[in-house]
């Protein structure tokens, strides 16, 4: 079977699913450079460990020598979960990986090294949070095998696969255990449920609030003209001559969707190929100048809303949307209403999610071993190595061998391993 094309699902902090991202890519289209995008409302959650399959969030290798041969360090405990050194190393790995991708071209080395230290500084700490909204997840009773199938799907057809069984092969084929990769993208999508659920439904920005941080920064909201950008991308790079007229095919089927009144985001992640994709196909906000020349003259005649037709470009095909044209000089509160609105949101969201992942540790058994951060707990907690519960090797039977650790000594080492506290 052919290499697959690899596409790892980025998430570098946690979110609630239900906003969409007003995030910015780093590529443009024949583009020279790119002006700040509105403020995001979307955090992303945790990443998982990176995967090879296009569209997938990540999953860990399947043991090749079968159960039982392989001894795996543990870190971290969170009520009867566990983290893995291999997984600890994975996350730094990946917070690298984020941070070197979003500092291409825009920082020194230093500013990077920085940056790289402060992301590694929270994978342990991201790791805990997620396992805490996992379990509390399943707490609620959360059903998320829908979602599941529907985005196995959306990979499958990414991949160009022409049944689930085919994505199952691909994946074992790339070294992936299979339940593994479903179960890392259930948890996926259980965490975004819980956060909406118990975080953003409780956030709420009134009319009002939004009229008075106008009022107080309308000097922020004088601007040249711009328009802002959504992007569906059908690659053509290094394809034959003969694979064209289907991907343009494609392309023309994404825009008729869209043209037929269906969401151009919800669109943009099932068809596009651009990095884009996952913030519903945001590609920035633009000023005259930072365009080419063909597709300035074409955006900056369009009105909101306003769908350009199927492009050609050197990367591929591209459909644009204008998402918002701003006239030059002061903006009126109408064009920056929902910008304003998903700053403030952005503002709250963060500090409510770490009040309630707060509350969650109350509630919970969270031992890390002494060497290991964590920078929201109160530090290391002695751990020592006992034999495996049975709770625990039940859950990792036909997997790996684990070392691991059982009470915390001190004041509250009488508490259960098990016990939520709830």
């Amino acid at each position: 079977m052919r290499k697959l094309d690899i596409a790892v699902v980025l998430c570098a902090a946690l979110t609630l699913a239900a906003v969409p991202a007003a995030g910015q890519s780093q590529q443009k289209p024949e583009s020279s450079s790119q002006a700040p995008p509105p403020a995001a409302a979307q955090a992303k959650p945790v990443p998982p460990p990176a995967a090879k399959l296009k569209g997938a969030a990540a999953t860990q290798p399947a043991d090749p020598e079968g159960a039982g041969k392989t001894v795996e360090e543990i870190i971290a405990r969170v009520n009867n979960e566990i983290i893995t050194l291999s997984e600890y190393e994975k996350a730094r790995q990946s917070a690298e990986e984020d941070a070197k991708q979003e500092c291409q071209g825009r920082c020194t080395p230093e500013q990077l090294q920085t940056d790289i230290e402060d992301r590694q500084k929270n994978a342990l700490r991201e790791l805990i949070d997620q396992s805490l909204l996992v379990q509390r997840g399943k707490d609620m009773g959360m059903n998320v095998e829908a979602e599941v199938i529907k985005q196995l799907d959306q990979i499958r057809i990414q991949n160009k696969l022409d049944s689930m069984e085919a994505l199952e092969k691909a994946v074992t084929s790339e070294g992936l255990n299979w339940e593994d990769f479903k179960n890392n993208i259930r948890n996926h999508i259980l965490t975004q449920k819980v956060i909406s659920s118990e975080v953003g439904s409780h956030i709420s920005i009134g009319e009002d609030e939004v009229k008075k941080y106008y009022e107080a920064h309308k000097s922020e909201y004088v601007r040249p003209e711009e328009v802002a950008l959504r992007e569906i991308e059908v690659s053509t790079q290094g394809k034959s001559p003969d694979e064209l007229p289907a991907l343009k095919k494609k392309a023309e089927t994404a825009l008729k969707r869209v043209q037929d009144g269906e969401d151009f985001g919800e669109i943009a992640k099932r068809y596009s190929d651009s990095s884009t994709k996952e913030q519903g196909g945001f590609l920035g906000v633009y000023k005259r100048g930072e365009l080419a020349k063909e597709l300035e003259d074409k955006v900056f005649s369009m009105k909101r809303n306003e769908l350009t037709g199927v492009l050609e470009t050197k990367q591929g095909y591209l459909i644009l949307q204008v998402l918002e044209h701003y006239d030059e000089g002061q903006q009126p509160l109408d064009k920056v209403r929902n910008e304003i609105s998903d700053k403030l949101y952005t503002t709250r969201l963060e500090p409510a999610m770490r009040d309630y992942l707060k509350t969650l540790r109350e509630q919970s058994y969270v031992i890390i071993k002494p060497g290991y951060q964590d920078i929201a707990g109160p530090g290391s907690s002695e751990i020592q190595e006992v034999s495996a519960m049975p709770e625990v090797s039940k859950q990792k039977k036909g997997h790996k061998k684990f070392l691991l650790f059982g009470k915390k000594s001190g004041p509250n080492s009488d508490k259960s391993s098990g016990d939520t506290g709830k």
